[in-house]
């Protein structure tokens, strides 16, 4: 089975085709959307939040990207992989940035890298195409400016700031990118940047005019635990049901039903 490319991924928005994306930080949940047939997997540095307990994703390191962006690749035939750029793997230098840029293709195995900015990052992100590496944009809620920006809120809510993200993702376009994630920001402005852009937008709390959508895995399912995000939609309830089997099997090793006949060698 071939790899999703970028072409076909741009191809999709020329179609009019949904672009359909997912986070993933293990091989058995890589797997899983691999199976399904999402177009990207991306290995989120949100994994700081969903897999490590913190409170934002700034702890989280290149040793703990390259780690789970490794075995996230180890799982997928079809998918194409982006691996995040974590806080201070590129805002040092730009020959840092494509030093760990390429860490996560070499050893982590991703097709792409991901970095949060606009204009201030163009020069980056011009670094990393130059060493070959394709790089996806993130604009609007950037996480990892979550104390300059004073917390995960909707972003571009007046003119000024509206146009400073339309401007940059004028100019992310024009840098290289292949695609661009929007993070909580209206949708007419989403709307407006998807319109204008030729590259595929996809959303996050942006609406439904971008040419795709990418969700945190575990929020999907019902992972974890809430408040959550406004934009998030649960479609089951795993915690629930993990915590009830576990009770479950607690239950029966208290009665001594478990192990069963069954489940004993003899």
């Amino acid at each position: 089975m071939s790899r999703i490319t970028i072409q076909e991924i741009v191809q999709k928005k020329i179609r009019e085709e949904k672009i359909i994306a997912l986070t993933a930080y293990d091989y058995p949940f890589a797997t899983i959307l691999d199976e399904a047939g999402v177009d990207i997997i991306l290995v989120g540095d949100s994994l700081g939040m969903v897999i490590q307990g913190h409170t934002t994703t700034l702890p989280v390191t290149m040793k703990d990207m390259i780690y789970h962006t490794r075995i996230v690749s180890r799982g997928v035939e079809r998918a194409f992989v982006v691996a995040d750029m974590p806080f201070l793997s590129y805002q040092v230098s730009e020959k840092e940035a494509v030093y760990n840029a390429g860490l996560l293709i070499k050893e982590g195995r991703a097709s792409a890298v991901k970095v949060e900015g606009g204009e201030e990052v163009i020069g980056v992100i011009h670094a990393i195409l130059n060493a070959g590496i394709p790089v996806m944009g993130h604009i609007g809620m950037l996480p990892q400016s979550v104390h300059k920006i004073g917390g995960y809120r909707l972003q571009g809510k007046d003119k000024i700031s509206s146009e400073k993200i339309f401007n940059d993702a004028i100019a992310l376009e024009k840098a290289g990118v292949f695609a661009l994630v929007m993070e909580c920001i209206p949708e007419n402005l989403a709307k407006r940047i998807t319109e204008t852009i030729n590259i595929p937008t996809i959303g996050i709390g942006a609406g439904v005019y971008c040419d795709g959508q990418v969700l945190v895995l575990h929020d999907l399912l019902g992972l974890t635990s809430p408040p959550l995000p406004k934009f998030v939609r649960r479609y089951a309830s795993l915690r629930e049901n993990c915590i009830n089997i576990v009770k479950q099997f607690m239950d029966d090793v208290n009665k001594g039903t478990y192990p069963g006949p069954e489940e004993t060698y003899t």
